[in-house]
């Protein structure tokens, strides 16, 4: 199947480094950030592993799960993350999912039906399109996907910042512009007229065009 924004976040039944899971109960009535890995004891993924460790709790002032995926059995997922502290300072602190059957991945979309239905013998070459991160909402709908080639580490602190957006968006009228950060301006979408705009925001906006209407961000 094909993943868009706003598809329905597949459900599963996987074996995790914190035991057995169905990931819509996983997330429960919060939200939460999937993000994958083509190999264990690869070296971009190893960083990537230890810094979400390190920025959990941010997470979960925001009511966000994290939960990891590599193409491997969870098996090797428990030597892995020796590796991981070793290097980066910080316990794995989250579940990782084992897919050593490559379910997760293709439901996904980010390995085709054709990959075979092993991990055994793959490499990550094989598995490059499992760099994944994906933001799914409390309605288990997926709102935001980024993918990462091999060599390129993902900025996990954007990830944080596409969370605090997502959730701000969620629940109030509003888009935020290019760099936004929390606390700053945002923008009022022109599905809201003017009229509606009163409403929601009394204390006024600026308009730069008709449809580039800047406020202050609601509480």
């Amino acid at each position: 199947m094909s993943l868009r924004i706003n598809s329905e976040a597949p459900d599963f039944e996987a074996e995790t480094t914190a035991g057995k899971i169905r990931f819509h109960d996983f997330i429960g009535s919060g939200w939460a950030i999937l993000f994958s890995h083509p190999k264990d004891f690869t070296p971009v993924c190893t960083t990537e592993l230890g810094y979400m460790a390190g920025l959990k709790p941010e997470f979960d002032k925001r009511n966000c799960k994290i939960i990891g995926l590599s193409v491997d059995p969870v098996a090797d997922h428990n030597r892995w993350v020796n590796d991981i502290e070793e290097t980066q300072g910080h316990k794995v602190n989250y579940p990782m999912i084992g897919d050593s059957d490559l379910n997760v991945a293709k439901l996904y979309d980010m390995l085709p039906e054709g990959a075979g239905s092993s991990s055994q013998g793959r490499t990550p070459v094989d598995n490059a399109t499992v760099r994944s991160v994906f933001v799914i909402g409390p309605d288990k709908k997926v709102k935001a996907m980024l993918t990462y080639p091999m060599s390129t580490g993902r900025n996990f602190d954007e990830v944080l910042r596409l969370l605090d957006s997502c959730q701000l968006t969620a629940k109030h009228t509003v888009a935020t512009p290019v760099n936004w950060k929390p606390g700053q301006d945002v923008i009022i979408p022109p599905s809201v007229s003017d009229e509606q705009a009163k409403t929601k925001f009394p204390g006024g906006w600026k308009t730069l065009k008709p449809y580039l209407r800047i406020v202050p961000q609601p509480k």
